[in-house]
């Protein structure tokens, strides 16, 4: 079976194309025809340009937004690497699906749809509004064993690629990522440790926060998972069942599946950074349908953008979660396309136009 998803997955991967270029420079036309100074807007013209490349047209529509909340349980709790028990996520997942969450407040105000997925939440969920991907009820204590097998990894993965099929098929223009799930902070760092080659200590922060001497602690769980799998950052699929979690899975087919079925996909904190590490690592073009939204507190989020080789807008020290930060570049967008849309151009007002000097 895993070799089955794993052939399933190379086959997707190797289908993708990139971002139509041909739309992006009729994007930039565009933007450079517009009555204001050549690359005012900086950043946010050319993430409308690589959104134009990614739809494959330059009229572009950001009309139906998505937040996709990955919820799920991890094992690795059980060695003291947080505040809280595993209880929290079950209930942070229902409160998504009744509208009372942070990223549901902000969502509200972007004008975005939240759709909380429990893909692997250990307790039992019993708000309607959640849509059940259930994988397995958490993972494994990575410290001792495997998080997840390869079959549940590679499973998460397809799974999140569905969704962003079916999100394609239901309307969306554009999704955002985010995660629910207590010790990720810990999964996510020990992810980015072996993805980026740095290490543990310089990747690995507080998460929800932490003393001193529970960092320390962290730090050292993380040290030993990776002592013990010995994770070949050349097999992002073993790096994830064995350091991973299904949320974090379920985050990698997401963008995978924005690739696939050319949606883009916003990215948010450093746990969705860590996603985003393995689906390059399977696809390298999956970053041309990738938005950064915000540099996070951990510090594995600037050296993961970097990898990537994407520029984020906001820098507000954010380490909330739950796709907050990555809903927040939503009214962004949607103030640069009106500009896009609706702004003059230089014919219209009958004055000559800027050009470019550089």
């Amino acid at each position: 079976m895993e070799q089955y998803y794993r052939q399933q997955l190379a086959c997707l991967c190797k289908n993708v194309r990139g971002a139509d270029v041909a739309a992006m420079e009729a994007s930039c036309r565009h933007w450079d025809g517009i009555a204001k100074p050549l690359g005012g807007l900086g950043l946010l013209e050319e993430m409308i340009t690589k959104l134009s490349g990614i739809s494959g047209t330059e009229d572009i529509s950001l009309a139906r937004k998505g937040v996709v909340i990955f919820c799920a349980d991890n094992g690795v709790v059980a060695e003291g690497v947080t505040q809280t028990d595993s209880g929290v996520t079950a209930v942070v997942t229902e409160n998504f699906a009744r509208g009372i969450a942070s990223v549901n407040r902000m969502a509200s105000v972007a004008g975005a749809d939240v759709i909380p997925v429990d893909i692997g939440v250990a307790g039992e969920i019993r708000e309607p509004g959640v849509q059940n991907y259930k994988i397995a009820p958490g993972t494994a204590n990575l410290r001792r064993e495997p998080a997840m097998t390869p079959e549940q990894a590679l499973a998460a993965v397809h799974t999140g690629i569905r969704i962003a099929g079916n999100m394609k098929d239901m309307g969306y223009d554009i999704l955002a990522v985010g995660e629910m799930g207590i010790g990720n902070t810990t999964t996510g760092s020990a992810i980015a440790s072996v993805m980026l080659n740095e290490a543990v200590e310089t990747v690995t922060g507080r998460g929800a926060g932490l003393s001193e001497e529970g960092l320390q602690r962290k730090i050292q769980v993380i040290r030993d998972a990776i002592a013990l799998h010995r994770p070949d950052p050349e097999d992002p699929l073993a790096v994830l069942a064995a350091l991973g979690g299904l949320d974090i899975a379920g985050m990698c087919g997401l963008m995978l599946g924005g690739a696939i079925y050319r949606i883009p996909v916003v990215l948010d904190g450093m746990i969705s950074l860590a996603a985003a590490l393995l689906a390059q690592k399977l696809c390298p073009v999956v970053t041309d349908y990738l938005l950064a939204s915000h540099v996070g507190r951990e510090p594995a989020c600037e050296r993961g953008l970097q990898r990537l080789g994407l520029e984020p807008l906001i820098h507000g020290r954010l380490a909330l979660g739950e796709g907050t930060g990555a809903v927040m570049l939503f009214p962004l967008l949607d103030m640069a396309e009106s500009v896009y849309r609706q702004n003059s151009t230089f014919a219209d007002i009958r004055i000559e136009a800027y050009e470019r000097m550089d």
